[in-house]
């Protein structure tokens, strides 16, 4: 379409109004487009795959980031004036201490610039009808959205470098470096790594996971974790001291040795959450399994981990072992949320909603199933009158809509989903289903 005229004072005062109103229009959707983002980024950048900390923190980082853009683009806001976000700076503090390089984190913001600008430059170019006030407002878009890169980014890549180096002066790099080749499967001479480690290979291990929700990061705090495992030690009849290994400010990867021959080590989950409350942080613990020798000391860790990654999605359990009935299970669904989401609603029906009344449908639901369909098996394991199990049972096939023989194998794997990740599988709660 031809346009009149403009002056150039008038054709940058329409390119204003414009970029104005489409990041007006795009700002209402900056959760569903950070949320598109995160996933294209967290797919793109290999080191970042298998950190579910790390890609929550990026979550937040690029939600936040495009918040701000769209905010600075349609208030016209100098970029002199711009500072990151804080889960910007607090997502580069984080990849310093694991370590990640920095490519990974200046490789986000070229993946986030050119997807957003796209974005707005398409969404100019569908609402404005004049050309020449089209392509002003995307050069406007264009120099904006390059200068607020080149602002954020410069910031967070010297917090990410002030970090490392605080990092690096505070950690023992000859420990986490032989660290990281145990556990990698590399080959290495065993006595190097016990040497280098500070611990020995050739026994039985138990591995935890242990985290916070306090992340000052000041020493007194990792002082109590580390306590904390000692005491979980003391509970489980350690051989020796336990290796603990901080990660970041938050979290810490521990071993208890177990001596070179596995005797009945009972893990008594009830005095390990006493053990947790009395740290007076807000703590979550995560074990695997005992196993032997350098291999076993590898694949404790991983069940810890993945029982980690439970422990966190769900948020709710201080206490969280690999070998917990359904735990396994759900380190796998936790791979896929939006997945399992889907599971859960279809499986369910009218299950799938969060609130209080629903998790004991749910609750019972999956006992009695689990009790092969026995109203007083169930009732044990729910510490419930047999009629309460049965009225329950009753409720929840009411609810559901469909019989226990509809998908029942897709019926017991969304309850146990809904079990141990809780309201990460559920919508929110209505008015109606938190009474």
């Amino acid at each position: 379409m031809a346009s009149e005229k403009l002056t150039p004072e008038l054709l940058r005062h329409k390119a204003v109004a414009r970029v104005a109103e489409v990041a007006r229009t795009m700002g209402s959707q900056s959760p569903r487009l950070g949320s598109a983002l995160h996933a294209e980024i967290a797919d793109s950048i290999p080191e970042l795959r298998g950190d579910d900390v790390i890609l929550e923190l990026l979550r937040a980082s690029t939600e936040s980031n495009v918040e701000t853009f769209m905010h600075v683009a349609q208030h016209d806001i100098p970029i002199a004036e711009v500072q990151p976000p804080s889960a910007a700076i607090e997502y580069a503090r984080r990849l310093a201490q694991r370590a990640i390089s920095a490519n990974a984190l200046l490789r986000a913001y070229r993946i986030g610039q050119s997807r957003v600008l796209d974005r707005v430059v398409g969404e100019v170019a569908r609402t404005e009808p004049d050309r020449e006030v089209a392509f002003a407002a995307s050069q406007l878009l264009q120099r904006m959205s390059f200068a607020y890169v080149d602002r954020v980014a410069e910031r967070v890549v010297a917090e990410y470098e002030s970090e490392r180096e605080r990092w690096l002066a505070n950690r023992n790099t000859v420990r986490t470096a032989m660290l990281t080749t145990v556990l990698s499967g590399r080959e290495y001479d065993l006595g190097t790594a016990e040497s280098a480690l500070g611990y020995r290979l050739r026994q039985h291990h138990l591995a935890i996971v242990v985290s916070t929700a306090d992340e000052d990061g000041m020493p007194s705090e990792f002082r109590r974790l580390e306590s904390l495992v000692a005491g979980i030690g003391e509970s489980v009849g350690a051989a020796g001291p336990a290796l603990f290994l901080p990660q970041d400010r938050s979290s810490a990867w521990c071993w208890i040795p177990l001596g070179p021959t596995l005797d009945e080590h009972r893990l008594d989950r009830d005095a390990i959450r006493s053990l947790t409350e009395s740290t007076g942080l807000r703590v979550w613990v995560a074990i695997g399994r005992p196993y032997a020798a350098a291999t076993g000391f590898r694949t404790s860790h991983q069940e810890a981990q993945r029982a980690h990654v439970v422990a966190s999605i769900a948020a709710d359990a201080p206490v969280t072992t690999f070998d917990e009935p359904g735990v396994q299970l759900c380190a796998i669904l936790a791979r896929d949320l939006e997945a399992t989401k889907s599971l859960v609603a279809t499986a369910l029906g009218g299950l799938a909603v969060d609130g209080e009344n629903m998790r004991q449908l749910r609750e019972t639901l999956l006992a009695f199933l689990q009790a092969k369909s026995s109203y007083v098996a169930a009732a044990e394991v729910v510490h419930l009158h047999k009629n309460t199990v049965k009225y329950r049972v009753e409720k929840a096939i009411a609810v559901r809509g469909r019989s226990l023989d509809d998908d029942r194998l897709n019926l017991e794997l969304a309850l146990t989903a809904c079990r141990w990740l809780g309201p990460a599988v559920l919508p929110v709660a209505s008015s109606q289903t938190r009474a």
